[in-house]
């Protein structure tokens, strides 16, 4: 008699599938809402008129061309990098190297601002060096300045990705290419490039989103109206002219470009970038001697390229003199920061975690389909305008002022709905595994209620600590919505950084930069320290093997 087959996973408690429900209809209801603000206000909805305006078209062909040079610039050059750390596995620091590229994605894009115009600002450190060799003024501001920024900001995160890609190629793959004497053209036809390109892809469409999305970096470095992004010009509708018509536009433009980029994308598969580095040593091929002399000036180069914005921090406290800061003027700051950063990651870690229930329950029934629509509402805020989503929401309290008095629980609130695509993606693929490798078994104990919750908790703790601290980093640098929300008489630390800036304040910046960074790299230490894989011993009682590599999610 044939064994019976088991289910591919135990079904879920009802009562968790309705919870997981609930937090979905509620971050999309939160979005939702904020649109209905806007549109409430302006009473005839978006202005479509727009679309016959040239400036609309002049500042979409901005946000487009800055996107696509950035994506490009900062995905094209990981490549060579990435190959550079998977074939000297030896070099000094590698794995510093990988902590400061993940620090550099994380890190509040003020700090990464500060430290420019500490070194290429109109008093920079390198501006008259460079206005020396070129023969003309340098000028930080503009598409130039824009670029370089989202080129530091992203290419760290692709080298990183990439580097992870390479690292699972199967190790037989080499021994197969040195029993055929496979050169290095070859290796890289028959290897590499079927590894890579996919992901490649998929990277540069999420470098792109980023990119079209970004916000700070523009309104920072644009340098004029010639340099308006979408996300900017939403900013100016609603902050200088007050158009809500004019911003509901852009938004609905900028929500259907950037939104359905990133359905594409999502089809690629996620990327688990947080992964830690698994330090395998597969029987690589020894590179030339000229490539190895390549790979460590690249490798050597791309450190000089992150340290530099950094290490401006420290001349511009010492060229400007020590700022006198009392301590209650940043630890209150720190607090705050920490208090409403904090708030936000433990909402964020428990809405990804129940908001994933219901696309486990899709992928279990085998609706791919359903899958990929709940995702992308689970993810829907990473291509949400957060100035619209914070303004809407903020005009649509304006009748409730007693809502508005708990203005910090809104700014923790929001916080943790923008960083919550990210707890997903980190949160999804251990979830996946778990219900593919172990579901079976926990179905022919019949295990239900606490006691799954005992079986599935020693497999999930890493990757929920490494969310938890993931948020917790992320929602550390806000701005936008502290703006719309928060007390400046009671400012955070990031807000702290804008005010010292704007009123070109470099030295005191500096300084809060530099201990904004602290806090981050404390956090991603953290983030290490939590994400120490503890998995299940594999269940000898079950006779279902572990997923194969094909199978398995992409980590």
């Amino acid at each position: 008699m044939a064994p019976r087959r088991l289910p591919l996973a135990s079904p879920l408690r009802p009562g968790l599938l309705l919870a997981g429900g609930l937090a979905l209809a509620g971050s999309l209801g939160v979005t939702l809402l904020a649109f209905a603000g806007l549109i409430g206000f302006s009473a005839s909805g978006p202005d479509w008129r727009l679309l016959q305006d040239p400036y609309f078209y002049q500042v979409l062909r901005f946000s487009l061309w800055q996107a696509l040079l950035s994506s490009l610039l900062a995905v094209l050059p990981a490549w060579p990098i990435a190959r550079a750390l998977y074939y000297l596995p030896r070099l000094p620091a590698r794995r510093a190297f990988l902590g400061l590229c993940l620090l550099y994605f994380v890190m509040p894009t003020l700090i990464l601002i500060t430290g420019l115009v500490a070194l290429l600002g109109h008093a920079g450190l390198l501006s008259p060096l460079i206005s020396h060799f070129t023969g003309s003024a340098w000028n930080l501001y503009g598409l130039g300045g824009i670029v370089l920024a989202h080129l530091l900001l992203n290419l760290p995160l692709a080298v990183r990705l990439l580097y992870l890609q390479l690292q699972a190629i199967p190790a037989s793959s080499w021994q197969l290419a040195r029993q055929l004497k496979l050169g290095p053209r070859q290796r890289l036809r028959l290897i590499e490039w079927p590894a890579l390109k996919g992901r490649l892809w998929m990277l540069l469409g999420l470098v792109f989103i980023l990119c079209f999305n970004s916000f700070a970096i523009v309104l920072a470095l644009g340098g004029g109206p010639q340099s308006t992004t979408l996300e900017v010009a939403i900013y100016q509708a609603l902050k200088y002219d007050f158009n809500p018509a004019e911003a509901l536009t852009l938004a609905w433009a900028q929500l259907l470009i950037a939104g359905g980029l990133f359905l594409l994308v999502m089809r690629r598969g996620g990327s688990h970038w947080l992964s830690p580095d698994t330090d395998t040593r597969p029987p690589l091929p020894r590179p030339a001697p000229a490539a190895r002399l390549g790979f460590q000036l690249l490798y050597y180069g791309s450190w000089l390229l992150l340290l530099l914005p950094l290490g401006a921090l420290l001349p511009a406290l010492v060229r400007r003199g020590l700022p006198r800061v009392g301590a209650s003027e940043l630890l209150l700051p720190t607090l705050l920061s920490l208090a409403l950063a904090l708030a936000a990651a433990l909402a964020a870690t428990a809405l990804a975690y129940l908001v994933l229930q219901p696309l486990r329950a899709a992928r279990r029934r085998g609706q791919s389909g359903r899958a990929l629509l709940l995702e992308w509402l689970a993810t829907h805020q990473l291509v949400t305008p957060a100035m619209v989503l914070s303004v809407g929401l903020f005009i649509l309290l304006l009748p409730h002022p007693g809502l508005l008095r708990w203005g910090l629980l809104w700014v923790a609130l929001l916080n943790a709905l923008l960083v919550l695509p990210f707890a997903v993606q980190q949160l999804k693929p251990r979830l996946l595994q778990f219900d593919q490798q172990y579901a079976p078994l926990v179905t022919q104990l019949k295990l239900g209620g606490l006691a799954r919750w005992r079986v599935e908790w020693p497999f999930m703790r890493p990757v929920l600590a490494a969310s938890f601290a993931l948020a917790l980093v992320l929602a550390l640098g806000d701005v936008a919505i502290f703006a719309i929300f928060g007390d400046p008489a009671r400012p955070t630390l990031p807000w702290l950084i804008y005010g010292y800036a704007s009123s070109y304040r470099i030295a005191e910046a500096s300084l809060a930069s530099l201990l904004l960074l602290l806090l981050c790299a404390l956090g991603l230490w953290g983030i290490g320290r939590l994400q120490r894989p503890a998995p299940l011993a594999p269940p000898a009682a079950s006779a279902h093997p572990p997923p194969t590599s094909g199978d398995a999610p992409h980590a």
